[in-house]
This record gives structure tokens, C-alpha cells and sequence, in this order.
């Protein structure tokens, strides 16, 4: 599907009773395959071991009942991938691994570095090996490098060397530690158990595994969990608050609640702004699923125009494969999404969709109605024209290759196929979301970056695109 995606999410659970602690982060992880379906894996601490499986695919297909009773410990955490930096192949899975003289780490990590390439050159220069072609992989070296006797100055001296986003959880001996990037790009948040502690990318992961929210890690905040309970570290208060505003848009889940907004409610207000913004008169909102839903009954409900399902997806789809020829890839749209005929038959239709990336996708959904009967087809975004790659974690096309950055809203509807064509604006996103323009990173729609980027094009930071 013409979709960004995200890079991962991260699990962890800190419970001296030890109580199925594989199970619960499997859980955890099932609850997060969104954030990521090409690879998964959980680590978890036996004695003075860390024990882990990972592997290719979904949760589902990398765990059974057997390889879950061979993973048994106090401290977990677990992972679930899409590459954007390293290739996709089972050496880049994490969780990562790594012995050193001051014992075994165990780290697990959701985000990019902007700075990795140089890094790893200078780690590399020094004699340290590389065994993955991920960034993640030089927090682990540097971690490593850096340990003197103390896990978490250790931690905190290297993540003092890196530049990007970084929602981290890492097992060192009796601990587990979480650790959210200065500019608290990329979510992470804590929880508590009867006997313990759950860190994880989104409350949804909580809620499935019976955590009660304690709060938001913060930006720039190391947590340590022992046998003490939890301790925070504030490393680095001096930049400004830029969490991904695509989370907001398409990535989280709509049951969950990031940084004190819940995401099913600021997609809702994504559609009724819309309404207002591009309002067109037609029988029924529908909407693109899953994530387009609480757009489209926001944007339903302000303009008075009844929603209803013309699209059914496929939930049991697994792991999408790019296909090598137009015939096929017309097949897995279909594959993917039907349409309820009966419902959008002879209608004027205003189709709600969270992005449009390159515009292919948009255009064979379109076609489907029209063949179906649909007598018009207007389409809403709920979102500003993506028009800037992504270098803190989601897998952003080139900028050439965004249909937002090189064609006119006219020009992308004409390429579509739709009858009008309306996108949120960028003051309407900042709305829907409700934490000001200074609290969120908007820079795939504007090129606001919060930090310096790599502008060569160089966005793949070890391999050449």
C-alpha cells in the first residue's frame, strides 16, 4: 500500500516474580505490530544470560507456545521492525545482543540517527566490529565503549553522542533501562504492573497487558527500573519538544494516548476541520481503512453528511510483498480492499484518506469506485501534501518520488482521477493535534526540521540508495 511507514516499537517489562514475562512482551509486541511487521524479537534476562529469539515476519509467525517456553527470566523486552536504515534481513532484527567485557546488553530501538554514519566511521577506524547494517547498532557500540562500571553513566554518555530520534529500552544485568531522544521525537511511555514495571512505545501495549499509565517518558529522560522501583534522569533539557505529528495522523493507534492527547480523538477533529476547510456537497463520507475511520466520522458529523462503509479491508493480509508487474500490483490493491458495491452504487462519494504518498494507491482506489457505480469521487486528506522525507524513523520515499513536493493539489487530483481534491491544513494539523506549532515536528509537510539533516539525499545511512 502507498503508505509511510514506521520504523518499530519497543517492550519491555521489569517483574522479579518473573511470571510469564515472554508471553506478556509477545502480547505487548502483538498489540504494537503496527509500528512494524517486517521482523520481530524478544530478549530476556536468566540469571546472569540474556536469552532471545527473533526472526522474519509477523509476531505471530516468529513466536509459537514452544519458543516462548524457552524464554524465561525477570527483565524482557521485545521489538517489532520496519527497515528504514539496514537492510531487511534477519541480522538487523532486533532486539540487538551485544557481550563486552563488562557483561551482555540487551537494546532494542525505535527511531534514526542523523549522525550514525559518522559514528560508525570513527567506531570503525578505533577496531570495533559491526555485525549489523543498522544504526541501532552503534548505540549498543558506543554503550559498550563508554561502560566504566556504571550502566547508566554509561548510557548517558553515549546517547550524549548521538543526533536523531531514539526511543530506547535496554536490559543490563539487574536493569531496565528506557530512554526518549532530546526533542522527544519518538513516543515512549511507562507503566505499572501488580508486581512491576512495562515500558513501551504506546499505551495501547499497556492496556493489553494489563498495565496501569504512570506518564509520558520525557524528552531528554533516562528511566531506570531495579529492584528499587524507578529513578529519572532529565540528560537533556535544551531542545525544543518535536514529537512526530504523523503519529498523530496515521501511526499510533487510535485507542492510544500520546503525550496527553488521545489519537482516535485528534483524527476526529482532523476530520472536522476538514469539513470546514473543503466542504462539497455528496451523499456519503467513507473512508480509506483503518486509519482514515475517525477522520471520516468527524468530517461526517460536522458537515451533516451520513458515514457510511464503502470500503472492507482484508485484516488477514500478513506481510505485503512489492510486486514485480502492474497486473500484480493491481491484484494485492484489490487483495487488500473491496468495495461494498451496494453501498457506493450510483452516489456522490467523499472519500477520507490520512496521506497521500505517491499518489499510485490513491489512484486504483478510485478507479475501484468509479467501476463500481460511484458517480463522484471527491477526496479529503487529513493532512497537510507530504512533501519532505522523513530522516528520524519513517520510511519516506525521496523527495522526488513525494507527489506532494512535485505536483500542484489540481495536478493531484487530475493524476488520481478524483472529481475535487482537498487537504487539512497545515494550521488545521496543529489544531487537531492541540499542542502548538513549538511542540511537534511537522517537517514532513513544511521542511521545518528540528535539527540538521543530511540534505545530500543520503537518508540511508550505510547503504547507497
Amino acid at each position: 500500500m502507498d503508505k509511510l511507514k514506521e520504523e518499530c516499537g519497543v517492550f519491555g517489562i521489569y517483574d522479579q516474580d518473573g511470571m510469564n514475562l515472554s508471553n506478556l512482551t509477545y502480547f505487548g509486541l502483538v498489540a504494537l505490530q503496527h509500528r512494524g511487521q517486517e521482523s520481530a524479537g524478544i530478549a530476556i534476562r536468566s540469571g546472569n544470560a540474556i536469552n532471545y529469539h527473533k526472526g522474519m515476519g509477523l509476531v505471530q509467525e516468529v513466536f509459537d507456545a514452544h519458543k516462548l517456553m524457552g524464554l524465561d527470566g525477570d527483565i524482557a523486552i521485545g521489538h517489532v521492525r520496519y527497515s528504514t536504515t539496514g537492510q531487511s534481513q534477519l541480522s538487523n532484527a532486533q532486539p540487538l545482543v551485544v557481550r563486552f567485557r563488562g557483561g551482555s546488553i540487551a537494546l532494542a530501538h525505535n527511531g534514526n540517527l542523523v549522525n550514525a554514519y559518522e559514528l560508525r566511521n570513527e567506531l570503525e577506524k578505533n577496531g570495533t566490529i559491526f555485525q549489523t547494517s543498522i544504526d541501532s547498532e552503534v548505540i549498543a557500540n558506543l554503550i559498550a565503549i563508554e561502560y566504566k562500571g556504571n550502566i547508566k553513566e554509561a548510557v548517558l554518555s553515549a546517547v550524549k553522542q548521538v543526533k536523531g530520534a531514539y526511543g530506547l529500552v535496554v536490559i543490563f544485568n539487574d536493569k531496565l533501562i528506557g530512554v526518549r531522544d532530546p526533542n522527544g521525537l519518538r513516543p515512549l511511555v511507562l507503566g505499572k504492573t501488580k508486581t512491576g514495571y512495562v515500558l513501551a512505545s504506546e499505551t495501547a501495549a499497556l492496556d493489553v497487558v494489563g498495565a496501569e499509565f504512570v506518564r509520558d517518558i520525557q524528552k531528554g529522560e533516562m528511566i531506570t527500573i531495579d529492584e528499587n522501583g524507578w529513578e529519572s534522569i532529565i540528560f537533556d533539557d535544551t531542545k525544543r519538544k518535536s514529537i512526530c505529528s504523523f503519529e498523530y495522523v496515521y501511526f499510533a493507534r487510535p485507542d492510544s494516548n500520546m503525550d496527553g492527547q488521545n489519537i482516535y480523538k485528534t483524527r476526529y477533529k482532523a476530520g472536522k476541520i476538514l469539513a470546514k476547510e473543503h466542504p462539497v456537497e455528496a451523499d456519503i463520507v467513507i473512508a480509506v481503512p483503518d486509519s482514515g475511520i475517525p477522520a471520516a466520522i468527524g468530517y461526517s458529523n460536522e458537515s451533516g453528511i451520513p458515514y457510511d462503509v464503502g470500503l472492507i479491508k482484508n485484516k488477514y493480509m500478513g506481510r505485503t510483498f512489492i510486486q514485480p508487474d502492474q497486473e500484480t500490483r493491481e491484484l494485492a490493491v484489490k487483495l487488500k480492499l473491496n468495495v461494498l458495491k451496494d453501498n457506493i452504487d450510483g452516489k456522490r462519494l467523499i472519500l477520507i484518506d490520512d496521506s497521500i504518498v505517491r499518489g499510485t494507491t490513491s489512484r486504483r482506489i478510485i478507479n475501484m469506485l468509479r467501476e463500481a457505480g460511484a458517480k463522484e469521487v471527491h477526496v479529503r486528506i487529513s493532512s497537510p501534501p507530504v512533501s519532505h522525507s522523513c530522516y528520524f524513523g519513517i520510511d519516506t520515499p525521496s523527495k522526488k518520488q513525494l507527489v506532494g513536493a512535485v505536483k500542484s493539489v489540481e495536478e493531484i487530483c487530475e493524476l488520481i482521477g478524483a472529481d475535487s481534491l482537498g487537504y487539512l491544513s497545515y494550521d488545521g494539523l496543529v489544531e487537531s493535534i492541540g499542542k502548538g506549532k513549538d511542540k511537534i515536528c511537522t517537517a514532513c509537510f513544511n521542511g521545518d526540521y528540528p535539527m540538521p539533516v543530511p540534505m545530500s539525499g543520503k537518508k540511508y545511512v550505510f547503504e547507497k540508495m
